[in-house]
């Protein structure tokens, strides 16, 4: 791992010449954004600035049943370009593996059915594979029906952005939206889908709602794999990878290949409050002492960033603290392997929030990532907790496995206790996107842009996801960078 011991950054000696640019924040987009810094021309010190005692943030991995594992994310959306393009950058494109299985499930009516194909995010674009599932009843597959039947008209959203589970709901009925959409798109944000917004987490949806004619039928040009409508497409292009030693490589190579092009790279130094200077700049402070810099990028979750900004600029703290948070608790579960009564196919399953289960996913570790398998035993992670929900975070380790164990019981057959676990807990990390989240976040930025030389990146702003986060990232580089006149804007 690279070297992050903890330094102050205001001892470094040598400055080479241009402006010092600082990162307030070393998770993923925070790196991202010091990558991009580190690649324009004009730019002297490029310095991370990460109060925890490693990098990388919710990527994070540990030892665990005799192997490294994710405790957090262990891929990434492969359609995206983003983290892709950075790995192939970083001389890691070899390293790109797939999961070992495709499909998914859903634990619905007290059994598991595997998600049919032709969902769009999860919509249902298709009837056939919709009824062999068996997930829908005969009334909420005659919805589908109606809907795929429907003559052309013009559709009736017409405003900017509308909410996710109701414009689903009236197309294609409620039981769509409990079984399939909040499950896999709440999910994925931790949230509803009754609050969340279309415009940002699912335009195409907002696309298809507008255009006349079904609305399944309309979604089905973006499900993945229908390019050409082939099997052999399909199978060909990966929705998700992720790097064989896990995403932790991609954080490791990146902070080593940062540090030899002279980026600084501070860990235990978390900035407490920023100002700006009387000659332009800004001054960022910290238990650890002080440091000036020409250009900032704040990649801090919204609430650590209106923390920080608040006494120099209380404007953007106020539209900062607007933003609503949820907290999600993963526990990782070793089974013997005698003690798992059903065939674990697949990558795990969801859970609808149907009967307030606590979990609300569950993952087959040692099933998706082949190199995790061993003989004799069986990795599973599940999820639980989401906005509304903090149950999981009442509950001490022990409730929560103990819980998680329980729920997971007539899905896997569990004949026993897990051998060993792990929680991991993530307080107030998964940012929720409700209606009008768009145009909050432009009015964020354009208040950040007239500071000069500030910008600000992470989940909060267009996407939860690593390539969504590593563009928001260089993004914010670039905007950062024009602010002190280093950089256009693009």
């Amino acid at each position: 791992m690279t070297d992050t011991t903890p330094t102050s950054p205001a001892a470094s000696a040598g400055t080479p010449p241009g402006p010092t640019v600082a990162v307030v924040g070393g998770g993923i987009a925070g790196l991202a954004a010091a990558w991009e810094m580190a690649t324009a021309p004009g730019v002297g010190r490029v310095i991370v600035l990460e109060s925890s005692d490693r990098l990388g943030g919710r990527i994070q991995s540990a030892e665990f049943g005799g192997r490294e594992i994710p405790l957090a994310a262990d891929a990434f959306v492969a359609r995206r370009p983003e983290a892709v393009e950075l790995c192939r950058d970083l001389g890691l494109a070899d390293e790109l593996i797939a999961p070992g299985a495709r499909t998914a499930g859903l634990w619905s009516g007290g059994r598991l059915h595997q998600l049919p194909d032709g969902l769009a995010l999860g919509v249902p674009t298709r009837i056939g594979p919709l009824a062999r599932s068996g997930i829908l009843s005969v009334a909420g597959l005659g919805r589908m029906a109606a809907d795929l039947a429907t003559a052309p008209w013009t559709g009736a959203v017409t405003d900017e952005d509308a909410a996710i589970g109701p414009l689903v709901a009236r197309r294609l009925g409620r039981e769509v939206v409990e079984k399939l959409a909040d499950p896999l798109i709440g999910g994925i944000h931790a949230g509803s889908v009754d609050t969340m917004s279309a415009a940002a987490v699912f335009p195409a949806l907002l696309d298809a709602a507008r255009r006349p004619g079904s609305l399944a039928r309309n979604l089905r040009p973006t499900v993945p794999g229908a390019d050409d409508g082939s099997p052999e497409a399909k199978d060909a292009a990966p929705v998700f990878l992720t790097l064989r030693r896990g995403l932790t490589q991609l954080v490791d190579e990146l902070g080593r290949v940062l540090a030899g092009r002279g980026v600084e790279l501070h860990t235990g130094w978390g900035v407490q409050e920023i100002g700006q200077r009387a000659g332009g700049g800004w001054r960022l402070s910290s238990g650890s002492g002080e440091l000036e810099t020409d250009a900032v990028v704040l990649a801090l979750p919204a609430p650590a960033a209106a923390s920080v900004v608040r006494g120099a600029l209380p404007e953007l703290a106020r539209r900062l603290d607007a933003f609503s948070y949820a907290s999600v608790t993963v526990v990782t579960l070793r089974f013997a392997a005698d003690d798992v009564g059903r065939a674990l196919t697949g990558t795990g399953y969801l859970v609808p929030r149907i009967g307030e289960p606590l979990l609300t996913a569950s993952t087959f570790l040692s099933v998706k990532w082949p190199d995790l398998a061993r003989p004799g035993d069986v990795l599973v992670r599940v999820s639980a907790g989401r906005h509304g929900d903090d149950r999981a975070a009442a509950l001490d380790d022990d409730d929560l496995v103990a819980r998680a164990t329980h729920e997971l019981t007539p899905a896997l057959g569990l004949a026993g206790k897990p051998l060993e676990s792990t929680v991991t807990r993530f307080p107030d990390a998964f940012p929720q996107y409700e209606v009008g989240h768009l145009g909050r976040v432009e009015a964020l930025e354009r208040a950040a842009a007239q500071a000069g030389g500030l910008a600000l990146a992470g989940a909060v702003l267009r996407g939860v996801g690593i390539p969504a986060c590593i563009g928001g990232g260089r993004r914010a580089a670039r905007l950062a960078l024009a602010g002190v006149g280093t950089a256009p804007a693009r």
